[in-house]
This record gives C-alpha cells, structure tokens and sequence, in this order.
C-alpha cells in the first residue's frame, strides 16, 4: 500500500471519529448518520457533486457555498453543517467519501452491527434486500448492515459476505470453476 494511500486512509479515519465524538456529544448521532447516508448517496448518484468535491479548479469559497446550499436544503444538523464547512475550508473534501465510509463503520461498530456485502446479478427491491438482511441477520446472531450492489456480470446468483466469511453462488464463478477443471485435466 503506498503512504499516500495510507495517508488518506488515516486522514479519513481521523476525521470520522472527529465528527462522530461532537454527534455522540450533541446527542444526534442517528441523525448524522443518516445524513451521512444521504452525502453518500448524492456522491455516487451525482457526477456534477462528486466532480466539484474532487476538482482542483474550483474554489473554496465556492464550495463552501455549494456545501451550505446542500446542507440547508437537506435540512442538515448543525453539527453535520459545521463539520463539512470545516473540511472545506481545510481543503480536505475530496477526503469525503472516504470520510463517510469510515463514519458509517464508526456507527455500525458502536451498535454492535456487522458489515456484510451482498451482490446480486438482478436488481433486488427494498423487500427483497430486507428479507435477505434479516435472514443473515438470524444466521449470525448478529444485526448486519448491508452493503448491497448490482452487478449484471454475475449471471446469475448471489455473492454474500459476512467479516471473513463468503457464500458465493454466482454462475460466473461456477464456470470459471468448471473452466479450472477442465485445464486441469
């Protein structure tokens, strides 16, 4: 791993813990998190937003606005508004979706959730990941939270994995199985 990468990664964390320590003080810390949720979704959903965090060309002060303007118009927690003005001004938000994530982990852990990532080769509805995160959450005696992405590579099935553990019933891997057979032979 390069130190610029580690670099980041600690940076990120640094951050996260930061603003998850004021949430757990200002008592909204589910409220964050939700909005945490919500910045994550406008990342990956808004190329122009995702763009404007990453761009060198554009100016704090005009980030700043721009971050306000999304803060105010999502309704916001202060503690949430203030945080992301400080990292704009610090010229620290292009850390943002690293940022998320790390806080996301941060408030999963304090509720004694696992993370868990599930793949699916057709898009699942809200139900049908529901049902599959309960079913999981039973089998691991644990509250899971689940990262779910869309991935129409697989063929067919899905890739489920939980800490160290993975169930993979994917066509795609089936035959690349079968396909190491037959060479092998």
């Amino acid at each position: 791993m390069s130190s610029k990468s580690t670099f980041s990664n600690s940076t990120s964390k640094s951050y996260a813990l930061a603003l998850y320590e004021i949430a757990v003080e200002n008592s909204d810390l589910n409220q964050v998190e939700d909005e945490m949720k919500s910045l994550s979704r406008l990342l990956s959903e808004s190329s122009d937003f995702k763009d404007m965090i990453l761009s060198p060309t554009i100016s704090i002060e005009d980030k700043q606005n721009i971050i306000l303007k999304i803060s105010t118009n999502n309704n916001f927690s202060e503690t949430l508004k203030k945080f992301l003005s400080f990292i704009t001004a610090k010229n620290r938000l292009f850390f943002l979706n690293k940022i998320i994530e790390s806080f996301l982990t941060l408030v999963s852990k304090s509720k004694g959730e696992l993370k868990a990532k599930l793949i699916s080769s057709k898009k699942l509805n809200n139900e049908e990941k529901e049902k599959i995160q309960n079913e999981l959450s039973q089998n691991f005696k644990s509250q899971l939270n689940l990262d779910y992405e869309y991935d129409p590579n697989l063929i067919a099935g899905l890739i489920i994995q939980v800490g160290s553990v993975m169930i993979d019933t994917s066509v795609k891997t089936k035959l690349k199985k079968l396909e190491k057979n037959m060479i092998e032979v």
